[in-house]
């Protein structure tokens, strides 16, 4: 895809399996796209020695550095990365996603990617103080990597909030779908579109008798069919590769992607920070932690990161 010509590809210092960087040297083969190694290390001990003079701190962190860089190296050496462009850059620093933000700022990313940990015990995914400040804050697409493969002829879904009438929603909707219809080309894959409607709500239906909630949920039924119908047609999608159904999104998202053994679900992230973000949370980040395949977050157009402060 020629849009995604420079990835970052964000290095966990845990460990020697690199998902992300694996994910990002298989998007680079078939994209011809260049490839940034990036690893945030930090030592509060070494920070903590006073009897120190600041040139042999810095002496010491740049020891550390070049030590990570080498590891860094020897890893890159045991992978398959003939004819593709990659470089490594390790930096300093305690707050790891500022500094994966401030490199898409400086340096005009198109795509993050970051693997994701494990819990052993309870095999599901944990996600990081770091992966939920990159998805809210990074204003480039954010791919996090499960253990899901790739393979040709695999499922691509595009989770949609299609109904509103709302200009952001419609808008980001396109550029989902947009976005999902160039990953399948290059992916090989099939793609399909999926959106949810709530049920009636139930003080409705308990405080005036008269509502017939079954004819209220076939209504919304219908208007939601229909405006997926529109946005399928406009975008040449076969109608047999769209999903309405009722319920929460987190849970028909992760139904769908569970049937289809989708290898990657697109989706809208409104990037939402503070309180708003604290009370509502982000529908995005529900269906992310219940999903056992990639998943690709976009932000809407016009979105200007916190870090941006240009």
């Amino acid at each position: 895809m020629e849009k995604y010509q420079k990835i970052l590809a964000v290095v966990d210092p845990t460990t020697e399996d690199q998902k992300a960087l694996k994910r990002a040297i298989e998007l680079a083969r078939k994209t011809g796209a260049s490839i940034t190694a990036f690893l945030s290390i930090y030592d509060f001990s070494y920070e903590m020695t006073t009897m120190l003079s600041s040139d042999e701190r810095e002496a010491m962190r740049q020891s550390v550095i070049n030590d990570r860089t080498q590891w860094l190296q020897a890893i890159l050496a045991d992978l398959d990365i003939n004819e593709l462009s990659i470089d490594c850059k390790v930096i300093w620093h305690n707050r790891p996603y500022e500094q994966i933000i401030n490199q898409v700022l400086e340096n005009g990313y198109d795509i993050v990617i970051k693997g994701t940990h494990q819990h052993d015990k309870l095999k599901s995914v944990i996600f990081t103080p770091t992966d939920w400040h990159i998805l809210r804050k990074c204003p480039c697409p954010v791919l996090l990597v499960k253990e899901h493969s790739w393979p040709d002829n695999g499922n691509i879904v595009a989770a949609l909030n299609i109904g509103s009438n709302e200009e952001e929603h419609k808008s980001l909707n396109d550029k989902i779908t947009a976005e999902a219809k160039q990953l399948t080309k290059v992916m090989k894959a099939n793609l399909h579109l999926v959106n949810s409607f709530p049920g009636t709500p139930v003080n409705i239906a308990i405080e005036i008798p008269e509502f017939n909630a079954n004819d209220y949920n076939l209504s919304m039924l219908k208007h939601h069919k229909h405006a997926m119908q529109e946005h399928a047609k406009a975008f040449n999608i076969a109608p047999e590769n769209t999903h309405i159904k009722e319920g929460l999104p987190e849970d028909v998202i992760q139904s769908v992607a569970s049937k289809l053994d989708a290898e990657l679900v697109i989706l809208g992230t409104v990037g939402r920070t503070g309180l708003s973000a604290a009370l509502i949370g982000n529908t995005a980040e529900h269906v992310i932690d219940r999903l056992n395949c990639d998943v690709l977050a976009l932000k809407p157009d016009g979105y200007v990161s916190p870090f941006d402060v240009e």
